[in-house]
């Protein structure tokens, strides 16, 4: 997957670009280089890179603002690395077209995960999500027949978790905010509605997760949203 495509770094940290650099070019990946603002958007433009890395806190611009204009033009997968723990600012990064975030310090090996997470979505995206079929080693969701396997044994869902589900699927391996889940799900002006976004999501782990008090699958991002595991 990752043989001769070109990672686009943004990040103005000379340890941390030294940190993935060659950690990225073990595993196939050409990599650019950006350490402020307008060289990564101009770099971004001229190489149009298979994924970005986007640091918020560049020297002449706030990361935020980068990935507004990033998005006003493309679709490639942008991954922030932020030392910002607050879950405002993931939620800002979230709500302003980042596809996924890291704090730092993070593992390479988380990093190279998130990776191929975005990579595979953006290649569902391109072929217009035409695989009708969402599957995992514990359940199934065939988006063609509306059915829900678990461990080989049909489950009935309810529209809500249905729906609930099938946003988490086509999303797969993202996080998704609470916001966008209620709105899309609820309808505008549902931003309140969080205890039943909660009361849905353990459902779903209740009828779905071989371990439901161990959640493997349906996964909690605190206080920012929720990411259905996808490897």
């Amino acid at each position: 997957m990752a043989e001769g495509q070109i990672i686009l770094i943004i990040e103005d940290e000379t340890p941390i670009r030294r940190f993935l650099k060659p950690a990225l070019e073990s595993h196939g990946f050409k990599v650019v280089e950006a350490v402020t603002a307008e060289e990564g958007l101009s770099l971004a433009a001229s190489h149009q890179p298979a994924i970005i890395l986007l640091d918020l806190g560049l020297p002449d611009m706030d990361g935020l603002e980068v990935l507004r204009r990033l998005r006003e033009w493309t679709t490639i997968p942008i991954i922030v690395l932020t030392a910002r723990e607050k879950e405002k600012d993931k939620i800002e990064g979230l709500d302003a077209g980042a596809d996924d975030y890291l704090t730092k310090p993070f593992d390479i090996g988380e990093l190279l995960a998130r990776i191929r997470v975005a990579l595979r979505h953006l290649q569902r995206v391109k072929q217009g999500d035409k695989d009708p079929l969402f599957e995992t080693k514990d359940f199934e969701v065939n988006l063609a027949s509306r059915t829900v396997k678990a461990r080989g044994n049909e489950v009935h869902l309810t529209p809500h978790e249905y729906d609930l589900l099938v946003l988490l699927v086509r999303h797969a391996g993202k996080v998704v905010t609470q916001k966008q889940i209620l709105k899309e799900i609820w309808g505008p002006g549902a931003d309140d509605q969080t205890q039943y976004l909660r009361l849905y999501i353990h459902q779903l782990r209740q009828k779905l997760e071989p371990n439901p008090n161990r959640p493997h699958y349906f996964l909690t991002e605190p206080g920012v949203g929720y990411r259905l595991k996808y490897e």
